[in-house]
Protein backbone atom coordinates (compact mmCIF):
# COMPACT_ATOMS: atom_id res chain seq x y z
CA UNK A 1 0.00 0.00 0.00
CA UNK A 2 1.48 3.81 -1.29
CA UNK A 3 0.49 6.43 1.57
CA UNK A 4 0.28 10.02 0.69
CA UNK A 5 2.28 12.15 3.06
CA UNK A 6 -0.18 14.05 5.60
CA UNK A 7 -2.41 16.67 3.63
CA UNK A 8 -1.14 19.55 3.03
CA UNK A 9 -3.25 23.15 4.13
CA UNK A 10 -2.26 26.35 2.19
CA UNK A 11 1.27 24.49 1.94
CA UNK A 12 1.10 23.66 6.11
CA UNK A 13 1.78 19.96 7.37
CA UNK A 14 -1.34 18.26 8.98
CA UNK A 15 -0.61 17.91 12.64
CA UNK A 16 -2.25 13.78 12.96
CA UNK A 17 -3.67 12.73 16.25
CA UNK A 18 -5.41 9.36 16.41
CA UNK A 19 -7.74 9.60 19.44
CA UNK A 20 -8.48 5.67 19.56
CA UNK A 21 -6.64 2.89 17.74
CA UNK A 22 -6.51 -0.93 18.43
CA UNK A 23 -2.79 -1.72 16.91
CA UNK A 24 -2.61 -4.89 19.14
CA UNK A 25 -5.66 -6.13 17.27
CA UNK A 26 -4.90 -9.91 15.25
CA UNK A 27 -4.98 -7.80 12.16
CA UNK A 28 -1.95 -6.08 12.39
CA UNK A 29 0.57 -9.09 13.80
CA UNK A 30 1.79 -9.75 10.01
CA UNK A 31 3.39 -5.88 10.15
CA UNK A 32 2.73 -3.83 13.28
CA UNK A 33 6.03 -2.88 13.38
CA UNK A 34 5.74 -1.66 9.37
CA UNK A 35 2.81 0.16 10.97
CA UNK A 36 4.27 2.02 13.50
CA UNK A 37 7.26 3.01 11.20
CA UNK A 38 5.02 3.98 8.57
CA UNK A 39 3.46 6.14 11.23
CA UNK A 40 6.42 7.77 12.38
CA UNK A 41 7.94 8.35 9.07
CA UNK A 42 4.80 9.89 7.58
CA UNK A 43 4.45 12.32 10.83
CA UNK A 44 2.02 10.95 13.46
CA UNK A 45 2.07 12.81 15.99
CA UNK A 46 -0.08 10.82 18.68
CA UNK A 47 -2.21 7.64 18.46
CA UNK A 48 -3.57 6.73 22.02
CA UNK A 49 -3.68 2.71 21.93
CA UNK A 50 -6.55 0.82 23.28
CA UNK A 51 -7.18 -2.34 25.15
CA UNK A 52 -10.53 -4.09 24.47
CA UNK A 53 -9.60 -7.26 27.03
CA UNK A 54 -6.89 -8.19 29.86
CA UNK A 55 -4.45 -9.50 27.07
CA UNK A 56 -5.00 -6.50 24.45
CA UNK A 57 -4.38 -4.05 27.33
CA UNK A 58 -1.48 -6.18 28.16
CA UNK A 59 -0.46 -5.97 24.53
CA UNK A 60 -1.33 -2.22 24.25
CA UNK A 61 0.96 -1.65 27.37
CA UNK A 62 3.78 -2.93 26.10
CA UNK A 63 3.18 -1.38 22.20
CA UNK A 64 3.36 2.21 24.50
CA UNK A 65 6.68 1.44 25.39
CA UNK A 66 8.07 1.09 22.51
CA UNK A 67 7.35 4.17 20.78
CA UNK A 68 6.92 7.81 21.90
CA UNK A 69 3.86 8.90 20.03
CA UNK A 70 1.80 5.87 21.29
CA UNK A 71 0.27 5.96 24.67
CA UNK A 72 -2.38 3.58 25.73
CA UNK A 73 -5.81 2.57 27.14
CA UNK A 74 -6.50 -0.43 29.39
CA UNK A 75 -9.96 -1.97 30.04
CA UNK A 76 -12.54 -4.38 29.10
CA UNK A 77 -15.01 -3.90 25.89
CA UNK A 78 -18.64 -4.69 26.63
CA UNK A 79 -18.45 -7.47 23.86
CA UNK A 80 -15.64 -9.48 26.31
CA UNK A 81 -17.47 -8.32 29.28
CA UNK A 82 -18.73 -11.35 29.87
CA UNK A 83 -15.33 -12.86 29.57
CA UNK A 84 -14.10 -10.96 32.12
CA UNK A 85 -12.19 -12.90 35.09
CA UNK A 86 -13.45 -11.82 38.68
CA UNK A 87 -9.77 -10.85 39.09
CA UNK A 88 -10.32 -8.19 36.08
CA UNK A 89 -10.68 -4.96 38.13
CA UNK A 90 -7.47 -5.85 39.85
CA UNK A 91 -5.48 -6.81 36.94
CA UNK A 92 -6.65 -3.31 35.31
CA UNK A 93 -6.00 -1.40 38.33
CA UNK A 94 -2.19 -3.02 38.03
CA UNK A 95 -1.76 -2.06 34.00
CA UNK A 96 -3.18 1.59 35.21
CA UNK A 97 -0.01 1.92 36.75
CA UNK A 98 2.19 1.52 34.29
CA UNK A 99 3.95 3.96 32.24
CA UNK A 100 1.83 6.05 29.31
CA UNK A 101 -1.13 4.46 30.49
CA UNK A 102 -3.62 7.25 30.26
CA UNK A 103 -7.36 6.19 30.31
CA UNK A 104 -9.47 3.16 30.84
CA UNK A 105 -11.36 1.90 28.11
CA UNK A 106 -12.63 0.84 26.31
CA UNK A 107 -15.93 0.33 28.16
CA UNK A 108 -19.75 0.81 27.23
CA UNK A 109 -22.72 -0.95 25.88
CA UNK A 110 -23.36 -2.82 22.84
CA UNK A 111 -26.93 -4.08 22.26
CA UNK A 112 -26.54 -4.46 18.52
CA UNK A 113 -24.62 -7.79 18.76
CA UNK A 114 -24.75 -8.71 22.61
CA UNK A 115 -21.60 -10.68 22.14
CA UNK A 116 -22.64 -10.49 26.81
CA UNK A 117 -25.35 -10.64 28.48
CA UNK A 118 -26.95 -6.67 28.71
CA UNK A 119 -26.78 -7.53 32.42
CA UNK A 120 -23.01 -7.90 32.53
CA UNK A 121 -22.28 -5.12 30.21
CA UNK A 122 -24.13 -2.86 32.47
CA UNK A 123 -22.15 -4.26 35.59
CA UNK A 124 -18.38 -4.24 33.98
CA UNK A 125 -19.29 -0.65 32.59
CA UNK A 126 -20.12 0.59 35.82
CA UNK A 127 -17.22 -1.22 37.54
CA UNK A 128 -14.98 0.31 35.19
CA UNK A 129 -16.41 3.88 35.51
CA UNK A 130 -16.05 3.22 39.37
CA UNK A 131 -12.06 2.42 38.43
CA UNK A 132 -11.50 5.57 36.42
CA UNK A 133 -13.17 7.91 39.13
CA UNK A 134 -10.63 6.02 41.83
CA UNK A 135 -7.68 6.22 39.58
CA UNK A 136 -8.90 9.97 38.71
CA UNK A 137 -8.30 8.92 34.79
CA UNK A 138 -10.41 9.64 31.88
CA UNK A 139 -12.46 6.60 30.72
CA UNK A 140 -12.93 5.64 26.94
CA UNK A 141 -16.74 5.20 26.26
CA UNK A 142 -18.40 2.52 23.33
CA UNK A 143 -21.82 3.01 22.89
CA UNK A 144 -23.71 1.46 19.89
CA UNK A 145 -28.18 0.82 20.24
CA UNK A 146 -27.82 1.23 24.08
CA UNK A 147 -27.79 4.94 24.19
CA UNK A 148 -30.41 5.66 26.69
CA UNK A 149 -29.32 2.89 29.10
CA UNK A 150 -25.86 4.36 28.64
CA UNK A 151 -26.91 7.84 29.24
CA UNK A 152 -29.36 6.26 32.22
CA UNK A 153 -25.76 4.65 34.15
CA UNK A 154 -24.25 7.85 33.27
CA UNK A 155 -26.50 10.30 34.88
CA UNK A 156 -26.56 7.66 38.07
CA UNK A 157 -23.22 6.92 37.97
CA UNK A 158 -21.25 9.98 36.82
CA UNK A 159 -17.60 10.68 35.61
CA UNK A 160 -14.91 11.42 37.84
CA UNK A 161 -13.10 14.66 37.06
CA UNK A 162 -10.66 13.29 34.77
CA UNK A 163 -13.97 13.18 32.25
CA UNK A 164 -14.02 11.20 28.65
CA UNK A 165 -14.50 10.74 25.37
CA UNK A 166 -17.31 9.03 23.82
CA UNK A 167 -15.41 7.27 21.29
CA UNK A 168 -17.16 6.71 17.10
CA UNK A 169 -19.85 8.90 18.65
CA UNK A 170 -22.99 7.17 16.85
CA UNK A 171 -25.77 8.84 18.78
CA UNK A 172 -28.48 11.91 18.69
CA UNK A 173 -28.05 15.53 18.73
CA UNK A 174 -29.64 15.53 22.26
CA UNK A 175 -27.15 12.56 23.43
CA UNK A 176 -24.42 14.82 22.02
CA UNK A 177 -25.44 18.11 24.17
CA UNK A 178 -25.91 15.81 27.18
CA UNK A 179 -23.01 14.22 26.74
CA UNK A 180 -21.27 17.69 26.56
CA UNK A 181 -22.96 18.61 29.62
CA UNK A 182 -21.32 15.75 31.42
CA UNK A 183 -18.05 17.04 30.42
CA UNK A 184 -17.17 14.74 27.58
CA UNK A 185 -15.47 14.94 24.58
CA UNK A 186 -16.74 14.04 21.59
CA UNK A 187 -14.71 11.39 18.97
CA UNK A 188 -15.43 10.89 15.55
CA UNK A 189 -14.28 8.25 13.05
CA UNK A 190 -14.15 7.50 9.52
CA UNK A 191 -17.71 6.89 9.76
CA UNK A 192 -18.08 10.88 8.66
CA UNK A 193 -16.36 10.28 5.60
CA UNK A 194 -19.43 8.45 4.48
CA UNK A 195 -21.82 9.67 2.34
CA UNK A 196 -25.52 10.32 3.88
CA UNK A 197 -24.67 10.52 7.58
CA UNK A 198 -26.50 13.94 7.53
CA UNK A 199 -27.60 13.91 11.00
CA UNK A 200 -23.69 12.70 12.16
CA UNK A 201 -22.40 15.36 9.99
CA UNK A 202 -24.35 18.46 11.51
CA UNK A 203 -23.51 17.18 15.41
CA UNK A 204 -19.80 17.46 14.23
CA UNK A 205 -20.26 21.05 13.00
CA UNK A 206 -21.68 21.74 16.51
CA UNK A 207 -19.87 20.50 18.76
CA UNK A 208 -17.28 23.16 20.49
CA UNK A 209 -13.58 23.48 19.48
CA UNK A 210 -12.72 22.02 22.94
CA UNK A 211 -14.69 19.36 22.90
CA UNK A 212 -14.15 17.36 19.91
CA UNK A 213 -11.44 14.84 18.83
CA UNK A 214 -10.57 12.82 15.87
CA UNK A 215 -10.30 8.82 15.49
CA UNK A 216 -9.51 6.13 13.25
CA UNK A 217 -10.80 2.86 15.18
CA UNK A 218 -8.22 1.05 13.66
CA UNK A 219 -8.26 -1.51 12.24
CA UNK A 220 -12.34 -0.98 11.66
CA UNK A 221 -13.92 1.67 10.44
CA UNK A 222 -12.04 2.54 7.35
CA UNK A 223 -12.56 6.38 5.89
CA UNK A 224 -12.98 6.77 2.27
CA UNK A 225 -11.00 6.81 0.19
CA UNK A 226 -9.78 3.16 1.25
CA UNK A 227 -13.01 1.78 2.61
CA UNK A 228 -12.90 -2.25 2.47
CA UNK A 229 -9.58 -2.08 3.38
CA UNK A 230 -7.97 -2.41 6.64
CA UNK A 231 -7.92 1.00 8.74
CA UNK A 232 -4.74 2.39 9.82
CA UNK A 233 -3.91 5.71 12.44
CA UNK A 234 -2.40 7.64 9.23
CA UNK A 235 -5.84 7.63 7.90
CA UNK A 236 -7.28 9.57 10.58
CA UNK A 237 -6.56 12.45 7.97
CA UNK A 238 -9.50 11.91 6.39
CA UNK A 239 -11.72 12.43 9.22
CA UNK A 240 -9.79 15.13 9.67
CA UNK A 241 -10.09 16.50 6.36
CA UNK A 242 -13.93 16.07 6.49
CA UNK A 243 -15.22 17.38 9.73
CA UNK A 244 -12.84 20.57 8.55
CA UNK A 245 -15.12 21.03 5.80
CA UNK A 246 -17.85 20.82 7.48
CA UNK A 247 -16.80 23.02 9.91
CA UNK A 248 -15.97 25.40 7.24
CA UNK A 249 -12.18 26.24 8.81
CA UNK A 250 -8.53 25.10 7.51
CA UNK A 251 -7.78 21.43 8.33
CA UNK A 252 -4.21 22.11 9.17
CA UNK A 253 -5.96 24.45 12.14
CA UNK A 254 -8.46 21.70 13.04
CA UNK A 255 -5.59 19.42 13.48
CA UNK A 256 -3.59 21.45 15.49
CA UNK A 257 -7.13 22.18 17.77
CA UNK A 258 -7.56 18.17 17.77
CA UNK A 259 -3.59 17.15 19.47
CA UNK A 260 -3.88 20.27 21.42
CA UNK A 261 -7.44 18.35 23.09
CA UNK A 262 -6.69 14.72 22.81
CA UNK A 263 -3.51 15.52 24.58
CA UNK A 264 -5.73 17.19 27.34
CA UNK A 265 -8.32 14.80 27.55
CA UNK A 266 -5.86 11.97 28.32
CA UNK A 267 -3.19 14.22 30.21
CA UNK A 268 -0.02 14.06 27.76
CA UNK A 269 2.32 16.98 27.63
Amino acid sequence: MILLSPALDNGTRLILADSHAHLVDRKFDSDRREVVERSRAEGMSLVIDVGYDLDSSRRSVDLAGQADFIYSAVGIHPHDSGEAPKTYLDDLKKLAARDKVVAIGETGLDFYRNLSPQDVQRQVFREQLALARELNLPVIIHSRQAHEDLLDILRSDKVGPAGGVIHCFSGSPEMARECLGMGFYISFAGVITYKGNNTLKSIAASVPPDRILAETDSPFLTPEPYRGKRNEPLYVRYAIEEIARIREIPAAELSKTLLENTRRLFGIK
